[in-house]
Order: structure tokens, then sequence, then C-alpha cells
């Protein structure tokens, strides 16, 4: 007997031009979280930085673009990609966490919502695309998705357009040093239902949320620099070292989780789309999740990566990587029918998700 199943038929993404080299933080002053100028050079800063994190490079938005504006290029090639009209469409959902932010306002603005300035800047004219948006920390597109299926699966939709975008380049404190990982972006899909007599598409999700003790390890405070923090206004903060470690013991255990409620096991997964948030971090993420299967080798070519030249653009990594193996962009990296593949990511809240996709 049929079923309906959520399956992406179109993906765009938009990758901003604008190269930050880690060379361009030379000339920066750092400070560290009491106020205190740092003494170590920042060629060293830089170089450890990479080490860490692998990123050589990130994408900034260029001065005159908006977080919308991003958005609206990549909806626009998810919906050619996917060949609708755009009036087709039931539902516009628009993960973020910051809003409309501009060089001249920093200051995080979400009203109207971004999704309806998304659809004011396709020109829908259809009042039943409902359009509203999900602050979720990075996994916040994710789990737009997962809420698209559930429209989709239930019957009350059969076209919705997922949305993820962040500028963080412009909410980030320019005297931290962990605010190197940021970068901007926009990644799009357009998830259709589709009646099949075998599983298809989205297969199985998993999702969980760790407040109580882990809340503050993403929050907005004060820049480190004293008299920027006299003007109070507020900049993106992490705490890099608790949240390497919330990720790697909570994330591998996620991802299996979503696995074993369909008897799933690992060496049936083709392909693991993560959060590109820090590389290092991913390799030992993706390593630990094999481990949980006893399993001690990692596969090549299981886990396509971008971070190391686009950074950590939040909402967008993971849309903007599906677009690209999805466009064969990635090399060793394409996929067939029938191949499983995981979508996973992990951050503010502390949050994390996943889910199992089965090409069509």
């Amino acid at each position: 007997m049929s079923k309906l199943y959520s399956v992406f038929t179109g993906t765009g993404s938009y990758v901003p031009a604008k190269q930050i080299k880690n060379e361009f933080f030379h000339n920066y002053e750092f400070y560290d979280s009491t106020g205190e100028k740092l003494a170590t050079p920042n060629e060293e800063i830089t170089r450890k930085f990479e080490e860490i994190t692998t990123i050589a490079e990130r994408r900034y938005a260029a001065d005159n673009e908006t977080t919308s504006d991003l958005a609206l290029i990549a909806a626009r090639r998810a919906l050619e990609s996917a060949g609708i009209d755009k009036e087709e469409l039931d539902y516009i959902i628009f993960a973020h966490n910051f809003g409309e932010t501009t060089v001249e306002n920093m200051r995080i603005d979400v009203l109207p919502t971004m999704a309806a300035r998304l659809k004011q800047k396709l020109g829908i004219a259809n009042p039943s695309a409902v359009a509203y948006d999900i602050l979720f920390g990075c996994p916040g597109w994710v789990q737009a998705v997962i809420q698209a299926d559930y429209y989709l699966r239930s019957g009350d939709a059969k076209k919705i357009l997922v949305v993820g975008a962040d500028v963080l380049s412009r909410i980030s404190d320019p005297h931290d040093r962990d605010s190197m990982i940021y970068a901007d972006g926009a990644g799009a899909a357009i998830l259709e239902a589709r009646e099949s007599d075998s599983p298809i598409g989205i297969i199985g999700h998993n999702s969980r949320s760790d407040a109580l003790d882990y809340v503050n390890m993403l929050h907005m405070g004060y820049s480190y620099k004293p008299e920027l923090a006299e003007k109070k206004d507020y900049y993106l903060k992490m705490n890099g070292r608790r949240l390497y470690q919330y990720a790697l013991e909570n994330v591998p255990k996620t991802i299996k989780a979503g696995l074993d409620k369909l008897n799933l096991p690992i060496d049936k997964v083709s392909k693991v789309l993560i959060h590109q948030a820090n590389g290092k971090m991913d390799d030992a993420i993706l390593k630990r999740l094999f481990q949980l299967y006893d399993l001690k080798e990692v596969p090549e070519h299981v886990m396509p990566m971008t971070i190391s030249w686009l950074g950590n653009s939040s909402v967008a990594t993971v849309p903007t990587l599906l677009d690209m193996v999805m466009r064969g962009e990635m090399d060793n990296h394409a996929l067939r029918s029938g191949d499983n593949i995981v979508l996973a990511s992990v951050g503010a809240g502390m949050n994390i998700n996943s889910i199992v996709y089965r090409i069509p």
C-alpha cells in the first residue's frame, strides 16, 4: 500500500562572493573575556585557530546585502531546480537566528518575519502560502525540514519551501577571536509529497533539546573590548570548549538513536551531512558515531565538508552542503537512487537533530 513521503525536488544555495582569509584578522585587536588585550601575536592566533577548526577562509555578505537578500537568491535557485510555480507553495518556513541584519543596524530585526519578507521579495500573491519563521539555533533548517515533513505526510501540504539564512559577520564581536569561526550564507530546498510503495525521501528523524545545563553555551553578550562594551550592544558569544565536549558526547548518540528507530545500521548510510561548525569536531563526531557500532575505521568520502573555505554560516551550512552534493559540485560525493544519507546539526539551545533521507 502506497504512503506519502517527503522528497527534495529542488535545492539552492547562495555563497557570498566576499572571501575573508585568516590573514584578514592580522590587524585586529583581540581581547579575552575579562577585557584584557591578548599578548599573543595575531599570526599565531590565526595559525592555532586554523589548526583547531580547519577554517582557512570564510564568506561575508557584501555591504549592500541583507539576510533576506541572501535567502532570496537561494530560494529562487531551489524553485528553479524543482521546476515549480512559486504560487503553488503551501508553506514557506524560514530558519534563522538573527533576523534581518544590515551594515547600518546590527540589532536583531524580526518584524516583519523573515518568511514574510522573503514571500514579498519572491512576489508570491497566494494567501494560502503560509509563511513563518523558526528559531532553533544552528539546527534550525533541519528542524524546519522536520516540520515540513509532518505537513506533507499528513496531506495538509504538497509543496514547501524551507530556507535557512544568517549573516553572522554583523553580530559577532570583532574583538573576540572565537568570532573568526562565523560566516554568512543561505540555503534552501523544495520538499514535495510523493506517494510510494516503498520508503523514499525522509524516512525518519530525531531531535533533542538540552536546556537545563547547557542553555548558555551560545548566548548574546557585550564586546570583550571595554570601550565597545560600554555601548551595551549585544554580540554572539560562545563557550567553545564546553560546546565541543557537549557535541562530541551527544551528537553521535542522537544520530544513532535516529538510525535505531529505523533498524538501519551505520554501514547502510552513504553520506553524513553535518553542520559545518568545526572541522576537527565534525571528524571526531563521525569517528565516535562509528565507534558506537564497534567500527574502528570510518570509510572514505562519507562526510562532505565545506568548513575550511566557507566557515560556519549557522542554519545555512546543511542546506548549502546538500545543494552542492545534489548538484554534483563536491568531488567524491555522488548520490545514487537508494542511498541513505543523514542530515544532522547541533547548536544553541542546546539542540541536536538528524534526518535520515533515502534518495528516490
